[in-house]
């Protein structure tokens, strides 16, 4: 089974026009989305908290976090995004899948709308 990847904008909500636009991996196993830090920068956010993680390989790390505007298939929704290292992939986590009633079709590897959220 191979990768799903869709374009996203991070947008700082505090300042809307200062917008960062990325190729993203769409990654189910993320609750939320990580994103280079020195895009995050670039774009006026600042880490507001820490939060510890899990690791696939059981170990754990905390990391910054900020709040921040989400928006990819003509959809935007609100979340945490996480500071992650300079050469991390962006990853789309599973929270602003499911805020939007976004599925992944793993088989044909693409993003598809549910016909409603679930409330």
């Amino acid at each position: 089974m191979g990768a799903t990847h869709v374009t996203v904008a991070i947008r700082n909500p505090a300042e809307p026009e200062r917008v960062w636009e990325g190729l993203f991996l769409v990654d189910t196993g993320a609750t939320d989305c990580l994103v280079p830090r020195q895009h995050l920068e670039s774009i006026g956010l600042t880490p507001r908290g820490k939060r510890r993680f899990g690791l696939a390989d059981g170990g754990e790390v905390r990391l910054d976090v900020t709040g921040g505007e989400i928006s990819f298939m003509g959809e935007t929704t609100w979340g945490t995004i996480v500071f992650g290292e300079e050469e991390a992939e962006p990853l789309l986590g599973v929270t602003a899948l499911e805020s939007l009633g976004i599925a992944v079709d793993p088989i044909n590897q693409t993003l598809t709308r549910l016909p409603a959220i679930r409330l």
